[in-house]
């Protein structure tokens, strides 16, 4: 059996193990938390480095890769300096490969809902996931992207793909030498919920990126509305039917009640892959074609 292990700096109230068969080989899935200790994470890392056949890093991004530019974000380097052996992966290919087909799949399932109440989305955090962003900017919708306001907490709303690669190119280098649990809620942060940015909620009929971005700052009434994210929990459903949201749409499957994050079912890709080494974009829309991977959704109200 295959062995593939997401070491995430968030909650490890949000653990968990399965184990799945893709293209007839099974994989252990497992994610383990560190409640925000990067240095806990380095050391779990060491311990099973060699001794599973994929990573994720979890609760955290090596960096961004926003319009074909990569983005170090240095701070997380440290976290994975032991690793030697089993390949790395932190989600960015499925990030510009499965989250792309986001805004396709809407339109098949629930366009005429999503036209009813108009083409709009707010991504919490375009840069972090670019071909998301991209691929709603294409598929005509009108677009708020929060990356000053959630990750900077600047309240300054970017309303164009082109003004967010300019943002891009000015902040990033400077954002990505930032400590990580300045711009991204790790450990107990991730359990805080803050309503705020309620205009920009409000506004949109689609509120896509981040589970922990879009919880953290959501308003209670949400009625109607349409979230796209993945790595949920039970306790994340629940929160999101709570606030009235109608359609759940996460672009990762859901197995066993939670769908993982994009590093977990990448690294899940990376290891029954057998190449040991991380994918490139073509071999993984290659096995994603095969697996029929597509986002899954989920009628909340």
């Amino acid at each position: 059996m295959k062995h593939a292990v997401s070491i995430s700096i968030g909650s490890s109230k949000r653990n968990k193990s399965v184990e799945v068969t893709l293209l007839g080989e099974t994989v252990r899935i497992e994610r383990i938390g560190t409640d925000g200790d990067m240095e806990a994470a380095a050391l779990k890392y060491q311990e099973l480095d060699g001794k599973v056949d994929a990573f994720g890093v979890g609760g955290a991004d090596l960096g961004a890769l926003a319009d074909g530019k990569w983005y170090p974000l240095y701070s997380v380097q440290p976290m994975v300096r032991f690793v030697k052996k089993t390949p790395l992966v932190d989600g960015g290919g499925l990030k510009n490969t499965l989250e792309n087909k986001a805004p396709a799949f809407l339109d098949a399932k629930i366009g005429e809902y999503i036209r009813q109440r108009g083409r709009k989305v707010l991504v919490t955090v375009g840069v972090d996931r670019w071909g998301m962003s991209q691929s709603f900017a294409d598929a005509g919708y009108e677009t708020v992207f929060g990356d000053l306001m959630f990750g900077l907490d600047i309240p300054i709303a970017i309303h164009k793909i082109s003004q967010l690669k300019t943002v891009a190119a000015l902040l990033m280098p400077i954002a990505g030498r930032l400590p990580f649990d300045w711009i991204y809620p790790t450990g107990e942060k991730q359990e805080k919920h803050t309503p705020k940015w309620e205009k920009y909620y409000h506004w949109a009929t689609v509120i896509a990126g981040d589970c922990h971005y879009i919880k953290r700052n959501m308003p209670l009434d949400m009625e109607g509305k349409v979230v796209v994210t993945n790595t949920t929990t039970p306790d994340d459903v629940a929160f999101f039917k709570k606030c009235g949201i109608k359609y759940l749409i996460t672009t990762t499957p859901v197995l066993e009640g939670r769908s993982f994050g994009t590093n977990m079912m990448e690294a899940a890709l990376v290891a029954i892959s057998g190449k040991n080494r991380p994918l490139s974009f073509a071999e993984l829309d290659e096995m994603l074609i095969k697996l029929g991977f597509e986002p899954q959704l989920q009628e909340l109200n």
